[in-house]
């Protein structure tokens, strides 16, 4: 009869995982020992760094992606990098080394106390097998349930005197095992979506990042120009729905109740699709919508619809509801929005770019296609304004505002996606948190070009500071960081680009290369 460790790799090799992402310790050793030649292993240095770069993989693929952890001291290393995973809807099938099962109830060293509940509430699905003939069926359960909308994390403990037990000839039948999401929109809900969205006399559409993940972007386009809409995506955003070059798109809606219903005056009808309602952030409070004005959700996420504090909800595919509701529209009377102006011009000062003129300059050099990767959290607004981002999937934000995002999740964006070009945009105060992806990107030659706004402070920490009347709590900079060094310390080409001048000629050498290239820019205080 077959081992464990045979059935499990054929399983994953069946469902289309092929890589490893890894920190090993002593209880994940027989799990690796013998790893098929058809396997890669991505070695990473730290678990929040292995996460990172396992959930920057799966968002970009659209596939789940494999980690392996080591017991409960991985995982608790794991967990600010699972934060992001479970709020953006990131497939990750997390495995977790256990004690031999003999050793489990003394509580000897590495073993992972009720492991099941350690990942909890951040996993769609926690468990432990009951026996070592079970570890294959939680192994397809784990990838099945992480793969089924909504999409999420989900977790599973071995202990490693399991892998090399056999399991029955039956186990062999979840190598053909598929699971087909079949559910369809309702024709009556179409109708009825349909014709509210006709008689209103001022919608305004709301897009969240479930429509760049189902790959709905051109659905969601088709849809405000037959309508007319203004568009807002969702705040707090960590993936870009909408084309935000088009006369329709309006910019990223403030996190804050106050604020968006600012923003959102005069619209009658206010439909938010693949989005919760809403990813608040700042406390400012008001009312949640403008008087006279309706909310209509649209999302696969049952609980995102079932806590939203107003509106009705439709919970299903969003790709299938757009799909389905666009026929059932006539084209609006209504003008087409016009174009947001172009901003205006920001100056230097000597030896620091302003931030805007960094993401000018890499608008101008970079591929139509390029992928941004981005966690300089205090420049948002200003990013959205200068690079233009067209096709889908080309961004990519921490959903939980989790630090430590942007470095490893940019190398797994390009792994997963090595056609397009990934320039991660990550500040000073972020880099620090996940600084060994470096030494990830430069052992398996991944060309990612990573851009470091060193201004010296936590730049989102000060403008909260400021709202709070905090300025003078401790802790807000973090100055005298030489990024060059660290890089280079860890096998990665640097650049020092303290000018326009000089970041247009790195990035034309990044965009060269067949490595990863790190651009250290001083930039301003925003």
């Amino acid at each position: 009869m077959p081992s464990v460790h045979a059935i499990s790799y054929e399983l994953l090799r069946r469902q289309g995982i092929a890589k490893i992402f890894g920190n090993p310790g002593s209880n994940e050793l027989p799990f690796l020992k013998g790893m098929p030649a058809d396997f890669e292993y991505i070695l990473g240095l730290h678990e929040g760094v292995v996460t990172g770069m396992a959930d920057g993989y799966a968002l970009a693929s659209g596939k789940p992606a494999f980690v392996n952890l080591h017991a409960a001291a991985g995982t608790g290393n794991a967990m600010g990098a699972l934060t992001n995973a479970w709020y953006s809807h990131s497939p990750l099938v997390l495995t977790a080394g256990q004690q031999a099962r003999s050793m489990i109830g003394v509580e000897s060293m590495l073993a992972n106390v009720d492991a099941p509940q350690l990942p909890r509430p951040l996993v769609k699905w926690s468990y432990e097998p009951a026996c070592a003939e079970d570890t294959p069926r939680a192994l397809s359960q784990a990838i099945h349930s992480a793969n089924a909308r909504p999409r999420g994390p989900v977790y599973v403990s071995i202990p490693h005197d399991d892998w090399q037990r056999e399991t029955g000839d039956d186990a062999r039948h979840l190598l053909a095992r598929e699971l087909h999401q079949a559910g369809a929109p309702q024709v009556a809900q179409v109708e009825q979506l349909a014709l509210r969205l006709q008689s209103a006399n001022n919608p305004v559409l709301v897009l969240g990042p479930e429509v760049d993940a189902e790959q709905a972007n051109a659905l969601a386009v088709a849809l405000a120009e037959r309508l007319k809409m203004p568009v807002w995506v969702a705040p707090s955003a960590s993936r870009c729905p909408f084309p935000n070059r088009h006369p329709c798109f309006r910019g990223v809606l403030p996190a804050a109740i106050a604020g968006i219903t600012e923003q959102l005056e005069g619209h009658d009808l206010v439909v938010v699709v693949g989005a919760p309602v809403f990813r608040y952030h700042k406390y400012a409070p008001g009312h949640y919508l403008p008087d006279g004005a309706r909310l209509i959700h649209v999302t696969s996420d049952a609980d995102e619809a079932a806590r939203a504090p107003m509106g009705e909800a439709y919970v299903g595919s969003v790709h299938a509801m757009l799909e389905a509701l666009l026929p059932h529209l006539q084209p609006s009377e209504r003008p087409m929005p016009e174009a947001l102006p172009a901003p205006g011009g920001v100056a230097d000062e000597e030896s620091r770019m302003a931030p805007a003129n960094v993401f000018e300059a890499v608008n101008a050099l970079a591929p139509k296609d390029a992928i941004y990767v981005k966690e300089a959290t205090s420049t948002v607004e200003i990013f959205w304004e200068r690079v233009e981002m067209r096709h889908p999937g080309s961004y990519f934000f921490p959903a939980a505002g989790g630090l430590g995002f942007g470095l490893p999740a940019a190398v797994g964006v390009q792994l997963a996606r090595p056609e397009r070009q990934v320039i991660a945009l990550v500040g000073d105060g972020s880099a620090n948190y996940a600084i060994t992806a470096l030494w990830s990107a430069a052992q398996y030659r991944v060309p990612v070009i990573f851009i470091i706004l060193k201004n010296g402070t936590y730049g989102a920490l000060r403008g909260f500071a400021r709202h709070m009347q905090a300025e003078d709590a401790p802790g807000l900079d973090v100055p005298d960081i030489d990024f060059c060094a660290l890089a280079k310390g860890y096998g990665v080409e640097t650049v020092c680009a303290s000018n326009r001048e000089r970041l247009e000629a790195a990035l034309t050498k990044g965009l060269a290369m067949d490595a990863p290239l790190l651009i250290e820019v001083p930039t301003l205080q925003t």
